[in-house]
């Protein structure tokens, strides 16, 4: 991670040692299959992080109250998958071996593949908690099965059945719907209803958090690379987040912001926001004496 990046994430100063979370950006979307541009997500989000207060009155904690070191954005190379892969996957790797816990900005949904796979090594027993619009399910996609639309059915690969819960999935293949109605995924389609029931399911295990922002509906959220109508309010999806504090939340990421395909910056302050309430969920309070 380069620590000349700058600026960085508010409240996000903790050093390396001390801190709980440790954020990084991950700017790659070289396999996107509609509208190119999540590689500047997270280079959007730092500049707009700063117009969020540090307190949330939803889950009544502060960003000041927990410790996250804001460890750079990843320069990864162009047009080489494979070495922009292996380097988030050993940005990982060094987060999970240090006992911290990796947040990861992204960037396409492809990103959370290396990062899962470090998270997995170090925690055989993780599960994947998935929020999406589409199912991510796909064996390829032209012949490549390194794709943002494979990405759930290649960490399906490494876990096996029974370990993924995807929720606010409305659009993909009808093979794909198919293959997890087998028992493959839990899979419950179209909102977030079916938070609880996941929560449920996975009490007491380690999870990787993985949200796709197009999950939220593209009125909320139109500056992302595949938007699909009918999606969740982000009241909905804070619902389901604060329920999600119950968990065992051992890494995460939030993915898929596109932010020059929304002039506005509505996109990019949803994301910063969606970024704020996670980490207070993830992180412990700890006495700061600065």
């Amino acid at each position: 991670m380069n620590e000349l990046m700058l600026p960085r994430f508010m409240s996000c100063d903790a050093r390396m040692e001390d801190a709980e979370i440790v954020v990084f950006g991950a700017g790659f979307d070289g396999t996107v299959t509609y509208r190119p541009g999540s590689r500047f997500g997270p280079q959007a989000m730092r500049s707009e992080f700063y117009g969020l207060e540090t307190y949330s009155p939803m889950l009544d904690r502060d960003l000041t109250e927990i410790a996250v070191c804001d460890g750079g954005d990843l320069e990864l190379p162009f047009g080489n998958t494979g070495s922009a892969l292996d380097m988030i996957n050993r940005t990982v790797t060094g987060i999970v071996e240090a006992g911290k816990k990796p947040f990861m900005i992204g960037g396409e949904h492809l990103v959370t593949l290396p990062a899962f796979k470090a998270v997995q090594l170090k925690y055989p027993d993780v599960c994947l908690l998935h929020l999406d619009a589409h199912t991510d399910l796909r064996e390829d996609y032209l012949g490549e099965q390194l794709s943002h639309s494979s990405v759930v059915r290649r960490i399906w690969e490494i876990v096996g059945d029974g370990r993924i819960w995807q929720l606010g999935i409305r659009s993909g293949l009808k093979e794909e719907f198919a293959w997890a109605g087998e028992g493959h995924t839990s899979l419950r389609p179209f909102d977030l209803s079916a938070a609880a029931e996941a929560v449920k399911s996975l009490s007491g295990k380690r999870v990787y958090l993985t949200i796709d922002l197009d999950v939220l509906d593209p009125s909320i959220m139109p500056g992302t690379g595949t938007p699909e109508p009918g999606g969740v309010s982000f009241n909905e999806l804070q619902k389901a987040l604060c329920s999600f504090g119950r968990l065992n939340i051992v890494a995460a990421d939030v993915v898929e912001l596109a932010p020059r395909l929304d002039n506005s910056g509505i996109s990019t302050a949803v994301a910063c926001k969606v970024m704020r309430e996670l980490l207070l969920l993830m992180g412990k309070p700890v006495l700061r004496n600065d």
